[in-house]
């Protein structure tokens, strides 16, 4: 992947010095509110690793945000395949997605981090849409879908599958979508 910038961020591939705070979020009890596990360090290994190698074979991913003043890592922003959510999804749907440290949330970070990825998946890998999904009730994650002008597709709403029945609470997934002309017709009366 060739680092992207913004006005204040750069979002690369993830490297040996990003592990500590990689496990942080993935283990912090407020990040990681709406999901039903956290993970313990060889957990958050294996996933950063599996991110990493994923973005270097794709050239998209869950990409590392850094701040570009400071060359501090914030957490992660960027583009997957939700390829685990069949039937929901077809196996070739791109996903939008993110996670920071606390400390970084309402600064507007995810939203500048976020259009540039969905320009480059647009732009560069001609996706035709862009999806994203968030626990019922994260508004948190919902507000910011639509800030970026994606749109709820009520009727998509599903069950996440890796969801334990143990937390249903978690299981009802409310789903957005973003298709490549909408987000065309957006950037033109951005103007």
């Amino acid at each position: 992947m060739t680092p992207l910038r913004t006005e204040r961020l750069i979002l690369r591939n993830w490297e040996e010095r990003d592990r500590p705070l990689f496990h942080r979020i993935n283990s912090d009890e407020r990040v990681m509110e709406f999901f039903p596990f956290r993970r313990d360090r060889a957990q958050s290994d294996a996933l950063f690793d599996g991110l990493r190698d994923g973005i270097a074979r794709r050239g998209f991913g869950f990409a590392a945000v850094e701040i570009d003043m400071t060359g501090e890592c914030i957490g992660f922003v960027g583009l997957h395949p939700a390829e685990y959510l069949e039937p929901f999804l077809p196996k070739d749907t791109i996903e939008i997605g993110w996670r920071l440290a606390p400390e970084f949330w309402g600064k507007g970070y995810v939203t500048e981090a976020a259009e540039t990825h969905l320009a480059h998946g647009f732009e560069v890998f001609g996706f035709d849409e862009i999806v994203s999904f968030a626990v019922t009730g994260n508004g948190r994650s919902t507000a910011i879908m639509e800030r970026i002008g994606m749109r709820r597709d009520a009727a998509g709403d599903f069950d996440h599958p890796r969801v334990p029945h143990t937390h249903p609470h978690l299981k009802r997934h409310v789903l957005y979508r973003l298709a490549r002309a909408d987000w065309e017709d957006r950037k033109r009366a951005a103007g």
